[in-house]
């Protein structure tokens, strides 16, 4: 059977991207939710360059931080539903879906997915003054009730739910300690301020690579290959942790779907570029490239699994 599917991917396959794109005659805005310096700023910078090639177009990243990446977000959500707002984010927006504050939101209802464009795995980063040596005696520390602060890039974000998810794996908790975004926190973990902190593997990876940072451990089901020294928690501390954090390009509800289509054939090839290729796998990404169709169910079911922690933690809108 034909469907209506098929018949837009052969389309899409079958024309030119700069007849795709002869509708976007002014600059692109890719709005990033944090501030510079973290995991979606560092996919973002790798990925755009190519997305502006292919459509033809400027495309110009501009950072929006603040409020766990609500007010990045709700900047899109004003936007003209016309192709020339994008949003670049991380499943931080299915955590502030399931931890709303009053006055702000719901989020996903008024947004397009384009682009499941990478994932990547969260890292637990200390300094190496921090004297945790290891994700041994991180779990050791926390047990013993002894006063930990961990840097997380907003209270409600990804990164807090998954280090919150871990210290249930460990038997006890950090105190959080929030940051406008990952470029902030890494700036105090550098310094030594704080005794640990929780980001995307690539917004730290070249400060572990050089041995200003020391990742205790990451959060996927496997090793990193961009970084192969960092155990996992599943085969150090806490057996069957698994938590993988996403990057997407997602736009205003009400553009058009020819246009949807246009931004997902461009992004789609942007994230097949070689070099943006190469450059993503060196900081941890993965990049499956899945369309709306997968994109959105995922951002529902991440957004439920969200709420389900933040029940079991007693995370308060308050609180975000």
């Amino acid at each position: 059977m034909i469907t209506r599917r098929t018949l837009l991917a052969v389309a899409v396959a079958t024309v030119p991207l700069p007849a795709l794109s002869q509708g976007f005659n002014r600059p692109i805005r890719a709005i990033v939710p944090f501030p510079p310096g973290g995991g979606v700023d560092a996919f973002a910078r790798a990925f755009v360059p190519a997305l502006s090639a292919q459509l033809g177009q400027s495309v110009v990243i501009e950072n929006i931080g603040g409020a766990s990446s609500r007010l990045g977000t709700a900047a899109v959500l004003r936007a003209a539903p016309d192709g020339h707002t994008l949003l670049i984010t991380n499943d931080t927006l299915a955590a502030i879906e399931a931890l709303p504050v009053a006055g702000s939101g719901p989020f996903i209802a008024g947004l397009a997915p384009v682009l499941l464009a990478a994932s990547a795995p969260q890292a637990l980063v200390t300094h190496p003054r921090s004297g945790i040596a290891d994700a041994a005696a991180y779990a050791a520390r926390l047990r013993a009730g002894r006063p930990t602060n961990i840097g997380v890039p907003g209270l409600g974000s990804s990164q807090h739910f998954a280090s919150e998810l871990l210290a249930q794996a460990l038997g006890g908790g950090p105190e959080h300690v929030s940051y406008r975004g990952g470029g902030p926190l890494l700036i105090d973990l550098l310094g030594g301020t704080i005794d640990g902190g929780v980001v995307t593997l690539g917004a730290a990876i070249d400060q572990i690579r050089d041995g200003r940072l020391v990742a205790l451990g990451v959060s996927g089901p496997s090793r990193s290959p961009a970084l192969p020294q960092a155990p996992t928690f599943a085969e150090s501390v806490a057996p069957g942790f698994e938590v993988e954090t996403w990057m997407g390009v997602l736009a205003p509800r009400a553009t058009p779907a020819p246009v949807i289509v246009a931004l997902h054939a461009a992004s789609l090839a942007a994230l097949r570029d070689a070099g943006v290729a190469q450059r993503l796998g060196a900081l941890g990404f993965d990049t499956p490239g899945h369309g709306p169709d997968r994109f959105g169910p995922l951002l529902r079911d991440t957004a439920a699994r969200f709420a389900a922690v933040a029940g079991a933690v007693g995370l308060r809108a308050g609180e975000a």
